[in-house]
């Protein structure tokens, strides 16, 4: 049996752009880094033999030196091999990072036990063979397992388990881009046919490409990614973790998920009916974060309305929320009104009728177009909001 680590699309080096708080950007680029970190402790701990990265070790395929060799410093310090190919994010290309001179300098030199392969051929690492499928381009059509279809398997022994490493989607499952924040599509380059391969001579199969933890046969596995990088990840949503493989020739084999993700995404889904909805929401992330500073991302669709004082509390909570976490992403809008009090205070102005009069108005046509969730129904609250500051606060 050989016990070893799969993991994939550590992806170091991500600018996370969105994010427009520079300090807080190198935050999580550096947590990337720590998590590297962890899966050292991970093998240390677990008695692993080897590493295997199933691609995007970096974000890009010209990542800048300083982040080169950060990267292998923590890889120098696994007492394990590493062995990786390079993914579509720093696929293999001439060009590329895997053939400069710096990389393969401080290579030597911090990390003589990383084996990058960028050829398809079988590679013995301790106990095991493994046969890597190396991306040497960002997209490629043609199905980079495609050698193994043809392979003589009597050429590699018998008695050693042997584990395919690649990197891509597979038919009926594609992987996604995770550039963009934004839902992503199914793409069609990189993709992995599965069943074109020879499965009875094949004891494991290392996937990287999709961000999530996920079995996509007895035999085959995407480990995710060991920091979470995004807030909808698709169903299920485990990230933050690395898989722990125990195979053996002709055997099932052995997996286990070990978590290494610090860095936490949430999603929540949030309407207001009434201002006394805001200590609910409150409550509701804290529960969530449990008042860690920069630790955590968060993205809220909301819905519903509050009174002009409970938008204004509203906006001070996302204030302290945007100062606390790491990102704050509002999706939807949460409406402002005056509430009975409040409007009262407009329709029954003494000092000044006109006032009173426009207010009664504009009252009047948003009981007409409430029901309709309109653009017009928008532009008459926020004309009675403008109107209440102006009046009482103005």
């Amino acid at each position: 049996m050989a016990r070893f680590i799969h993991t994939a699309d550590w992806q170091i080096g991500k600018p996370f752009l969105q994010i427009k708080d520079e300090q807080k950007r190198f935050k999580l680029r550096q947590e990337r880094l720590n998590a590297i970190g962890r899966i050292r402790e991970v093998a240390r701990m677990q008695e692993s033999q080897f590493v295997l990265i199933a691609g995007d070790l970096f974000d890009s395929p010209t990542p800048s030196s300083s982040v080169v060799t950060e990267v292998l410093e923590v890889i120098g310090e696994m007492n394990v091999p590493v062995l990786v190919i390079p993914g579509n994010h720093d696929h293999g290309a001439l060009g590329t990072v895997w053939h400069t001179d710096d990389f393969n300098k401080y290579q030597k030199q911090m990390a003589p036990n990383l084996l990058l392969v960028l050829d398809s051929q079988p590679v013995e690492i301790e106990d095991t063979v493994v046969l890597p499928c190396p991306l040497l381009r960002n997209k490629d059509n043609t199905d980079p397992t495609l050698w193994l279809r043809n392979f003589d398997w009597s050429t590699i022994s018998s008695t050693k388990p042997r584990i395919v490493l690649a990197h891509g989607g597979v038919h009926e499952f594609g992987g996604r881009d995770y550039s963009f924040d934004d839902e992503a599509q199914s793409g069609a380059n990189n993709l992995i046919d599965l069943n074109q391969l020879p499965i009875d001579e094949i004891d494991y199969i290392a996937l990287g490409d999709w961000h999530n933890l996920k079995q996509v046969s007895k035999k085959a596995w995407y480990a995710g990614t060991p920091e979470p990088d995004r807030f909808d990840q698709g169903e299920n949503n485990q990230r933050g973790q690395v898989l722990q493989i125990d195979v053996s020739r002709s055997q099932q084999p052995e997996v286990k998920s070990i978590p290494t993700g610090r860095i936490q995404w949430h999603n929540i889904s949030f309407r207001f009916n009434s201002d006394t909805d805001l200590n609910r929401f409150e409550r509701q992330i804290e529960d969530l974060t449990a008042g860690r500073v920069s630790r955590d991302l968060l993205r809220v669709e909301i819905s519903g309305g509050l009174s002009l004082s409970g938008h204004h509390r509203y906006e001070l909570l996302k204030a302290d929320l945007d100062n606390k976490l790491l990102r704050l992403r509002i999706k939807g809008e949460c409406h402002q009104a005056p509430e009975a009090g409040e409007l009262e205070k407009l329709t029954r102005n003494i000092e000044d009728p006109l006032i009173a009069q426009v207010a009664s108005r504009l009252q009047e046509r948003l009981n007409r177009e409430e029901g309709q969730d309109s653009e017009q129904a928008s532009i008459t609250r926020v004309a009675l909001c403008e109107l209440y500051r102006f009046a009482v606060k103005g």
